[in-house]
C-alpha cells in the first residue's frame, strides 16, 4: 500500500496533464464532430441525390474502416501531401502531429454523431416543419429554428454516449506519441518497471473523466425537460 501511495504522489501531476490533454483532445473533436455531424445529416436528407451519395459514402467508409488505420493514414499521409504546420512544440508534440490525431478523430466521430441527428431529425413530426413552412419560414430557418432544436433534445443522451466513447477512444493515440493520460501512463509504467499500479490509475482518471461527463450531461438533459 506504501508503494502504491508513493507512486501516486509522485507521478499524479505527471497523469493530471496527460488528463488535460485528453479533455482538450476530446473537446475540439466533439465541437467539430457537432458541426460537421450536423452538416452531413442534412446532406443525407436532402433531396439531391448527389449530397446524398456524398454522406452516404463518407459515413459507410468511415464506419467501416478501424479507427487506427485512419489515425495511421492521417498521422503519416498529411505530412506526405506537404501539409505542415509550423513545428512549435504543443503539449508534448509538434502542431502538425496535435492536428493530425484531433483530424482522425472528428473524422471518426463525425459518421456516427450524423447518423444519430439523422435519426433525431427524422424522429421530429413532419407537422413541426409543415407548420413552420406555414409561418413564413423557408427549409433553412425551420431546420435551424424549429426542427434542429428539437431534435437535439431527443438525441442529447446519443450523444453524451458518443461524447463518452471520444474520451475513451482517445486512448488509442498514444500509439502515435501523443502526451495524453495513457501514453504517460505507459511511460511511468517504463520507469518504474510497474505495470499494474500506472494502468490503474489510468483506468481511474478516465472514469472520473466519463461519470463527471454524464452527470453533467444528465444534467443539461433534466434542464432541457423542464424547459419543455
Amino acid at each position: 500500500m506504501g508503494e502504491v501511495l508513493e507512486f501516486v504522489s509522485k507521478y499524479f501531476g505527471y497523469f493530471l496533464s496527460g488528463a488535460g490533454i485528453t479533455v482538450m483532445i476530446a473537446f475540439f473533436t466533439v465541437i467539430f464532430a457537432v458541426i460537421f455531424g450536423i452538416l452531413l445529416a442534412l446532406m443525407k436528407l436532402s433531396t439531391n441525390k448527389l449530397l446524398r451519395g456524398i454522406s452516404s459514402t463518407f459515413v459507410e467508409i468511415v464506419r467501416g474502416t478501424p479507427l487506427l488505420v485512419q489515425l495511421y493514414i492521417l498521422y503519416y499521409g498529411l505530412p506526405m501531401l506537404g501539409f505542415e504546420l509550423p513545428q512549435i512544440d504543443a503539449f508534448g508534440t509538434n502542431l502538425t502531429d496535435f492536428a493530425s490525431v484531433i483530424l482522425a478523430l472528428t473524422i471518426n466521430s463525425t459518421a456516427y454523431v450524423a447518423e444519430i441527428i439523422r435519426g433525431g431529425i427524422q424522429s421530429i413530426d413532419k407537422g413541426q416543419m409543415e407548420a413552420a413552412r406555414s409561418l413564413g419560414l423557408n427549409y433553412k430557418m425551420a431546420m435551424r429554428y424549429i426542427i434542429i432544436p428539437q431534435a437535439i433534445k431527443t438525441i442529447l443522451p446519443s450523444l453524451g454516449n458518443e461524447f463518452i466513447t471520444v474520451i475513451k477512444e482517445s486512448a488509442i493515440i498514444s500509439v502515435v506519441g501523443i502526451h495524453e493520460l495513457m501514453f504517460n501512463a505507459r511511460v511511468a509504467s517504463g520507469a518504474t518497471y510497474k505495470i499494474f499500479t500506472p494502468y490503474i490509475m489510468a483506468a481511474v482518471m478516465y472514469f472520473v473523466l466519463t461519470f463527471g461527463l454524464s452527470k453533467l450531461l444528465g444534467v443539461a438533459e433534466r434542464r432541457m425537460k423542464v424547459s419543455d
